[in-house]
């Protein structure tokens, strides 16, 4: 573990949330298991198997030596293991994790919670599919404010936000000037979340919430479109929701008709055992007009030494 020991003696005192160590990425050979993020003011250390008492204590000091050193206040940790599967445990290590908890990154204000499961309410590595939307709606949208100021016309920015989860995706896009964001996920508690995060930025309006089953929804989700932008973001396998090898084709088979003519569809898989090219796949058999666009580069906080393996965000056009 000496690799994640001398991550912390290096780490810099975080102003926002970021992940600073990430063994998952298999370049720090001997800590794939851990990981280290930061959700001021609280650090959660990841690992994906069981840790004996002297690792901890190893940790531990590392990281009261390294806080003291920054002069950064009272330390508060957070421990989770996960060992396969859903069985997961949290603790309580040192210090407290405020109530509520919110963290900001590039500007932009997220309700989390560290002590309850596995998701936290914002996915640290998709912080470049965000800036991505962010940059995308914000150019959508001026370019719209100036065919109006030319005396044209121009339509609303519409954006679909699919397996919406807390609705990162969509705080960020009302921000840049998208006019509607319709959240779907089947979860009501995570899009309560969600709602959280919109009143915590100020971007209610524009805004709607729909838990419902996206795949017996498409009816509802087509009167609402055309959709300059359709996200997509959801889990590899959720039995009862949904099965990446199974299901992602039936949702890209619906992007052509729900995208406004050039509209943009941002597709994303967290899979290590499927690569870009199974999106690829699925577009090309299942929606030929879509054009590929680029894959997005992920935080270099996540650099990984098989990229195929690590997080996928494809960006595709409709012609």
């Amino acid at each position: 573990m000496q690799a994640l020991l001398d991550a912390i003696a290096r780490m810099e005192r975080p102003d926002g949330a970021v992940r600073i160590f990430h063994g998952r990425g298999g370049l720090h050979p001997g800590c794939e298991d851990w990981a280290l993020d930061a959700f001021p003011p609280v650090l959660l250390l990841t690992s994906f198997r069981p840790v004996g008492d002297e690792e901890l204590a190893l940790v531990g000091q590392a990281l009261a030596d390294r806080w003291q050193e920054l002069d950064a206040g009272p330390l508060n940790w957070v421990l989770q293991t996960r060992e396969g599967g859903a069985r997961t445990a949290t603790r309580l290590m040192a210090g407290e994790v405020p109530e509520p908890h919110d963290v900001e990154e590039q500007g932009t204000r997220y309700r989390v919670h560290l002590l309850e499961g596995q998701n936290h309410g914002l996915f640290l590595d998709m912080a470049a599919g965000r800036q991505w939307v962010r940059a995308h709606v914000a150019q959508h949208a001026a370019a719209n404010a100036a065919a109006r100021a030319a005396g044209g016309w121009a339509p609303s920015v519409k954006v679909l936000n699919l397996f919406a989860y807390t609705c990162a995706f969509s705080v960020v896009a009302l921000q840049a000037g998208a006019n509607q964001v319709l959240n779907m996920d089947m979860s009501s508690r995570a899009l309560a979340v969600g709602q959280q995060n919109h009143r915590l930025n100020d971007v209610l309006t524009g805004a709607s919430f729909l838990a419902h089953d996206i795949f017996k929804s498409w009816g509802r989700i087509a009167r609402g479109g055309p959709y300059d932008l359709v996200i997509a973001d959801p889990p590899s396998y959720q039995k009862g929701s949904f099965v990446a090898t199974r299901d992602y084709a039936r949702l890209i088979r619906r992007l052509p008709d729900l995208l406004a003519p050039n509209g943009h569809a941002l597709l994303c898989l967290n899979a290590p055992e499927l690569g870009p090219d199974f999106i690829q796949e699925q577009a090309r058999t299942s929606a030929p007009s879509l054009t590929f666009v680029e894959r997005l580069a992920n935080p270099p906080a996540f650099s990984d030494a098989a990229p195929e393996r690590a997080l996928k965000v494809l960006v595709y056009r409709a012609t």
